[in-house]
């Protein structure tokens, strides 16, 4: 008599490397994979490498490229999930695995980023800086794993750490490109805010605009040149158009409470 468990055991006998998962399929029923979908997989990858790269770039002091590696995960993680979705290959181990670059790329690589560039000018008071927006980063992804399908997509519950992770890359970015004063004390003090600041942002409760509703909605053609003006704008000057647009999206949701809060009820 066959033993639907002595099949189980032999895929944790130790002697091969697979991914098991159950999945539901067309009937509602369970039915049990192995292994995993090879492209999406490969976008979290390379969004993990970048992220690592990030890391590797800021201990040498090469804040430049670093900063740029963080934006190119932030575009393989974008591109992940939009594959995933379009050649239906979702899968729980494929969600787990882009939380954890996620986290690499957008939690202590940009951590690590900020603090070699100018935090480390703070001493212990630096590095606590950065390790509470690793923390918040953590903690935003958590939440957003368990919210998934409970929340309205049209919005984000806290800045998503992509985001968050825009918002101090592109201010290394600039401050290198630029040349600000990243070593003394009081521009590293503002630092710190903006840092610690970004990580609140991620585990607070407001709404940030996802986006997600124009991937099939029609626009005047109007539009199309406020955009386009934007775009020109931001590719003048790279560094400062990306922090300029970041900190204005960060900065959108408070803004956009608050104005609630505060204007008169009819």
């Amino acid at each position: 008599m066959h033993n639907p468990h002595d099949e189980q055991d032999d895929d944790y006998n130790g002697i091969t490397f697979e991914v098991v998962e159950e999945e539901d399929n067309a009937d509602g029923k369970k039915v049990r994979n192995t292994g995993i979908y090879l492209l999406p997989n490969l976008f979290t990858t390379a969004a993990l490498f970048s992220g690592f790269y990030a890391v590797i770039a800021s201990m040498q002091g090469r804040f430049e490229p670093a900063a740029i590696a963080i934006f190119f995960a932030a575009l393989f993680d974008g591109m992940d999930g939009r594959v995933a979705r379009m050649t239906n290959t979702q899968s729980a181990f494929g969600e787990q695995y882009d939380s954890l670059s996620d986290l690499v790329s957008f939690g202590v690589a940009p951590a690590i980023l900020v603090f070699s560039w100018s935090l480390q000018t703070l001493g212990k008071f630096g590095w606590i800086c950065a390790f509470i927006y690793t923390v918040c980063a953590a903690f935003r992804l958590a939440r957003f794993n368990v919210q998934i399908g409970s929340v309205d997509k049209r919005y984000f519950i806290g800045l998503a750490s992509p985001l968050a992770a825009a918002v101090v890359a592109s201010m290394v970015w600039a401050g290198v490109d630029h040349d600000m004063p990243n070593k003394v004390k009081e521009f590293a003090i503002f630092t710190s805010l903006i840092t610690v600041l970004t990580g609140f942002l991620m585990v607070s409760n407001f709404k940030f605009y996802s986006f997600k509703e124009l991937d099939r909605s029609r626009v005047p053609f109007a539009v199309m040149l406020p955009v386009v003006l934007v775009i020109g704008i931001v590719a003048s000057d790279l560094p400062m158009g990306l922090l300029a647009v970041s900190v204005v999206y960060a900065l959108s949701a408070p803004l956009t409470a608050l104005w609630q809060k505060l204007r008169p009820t009819k």
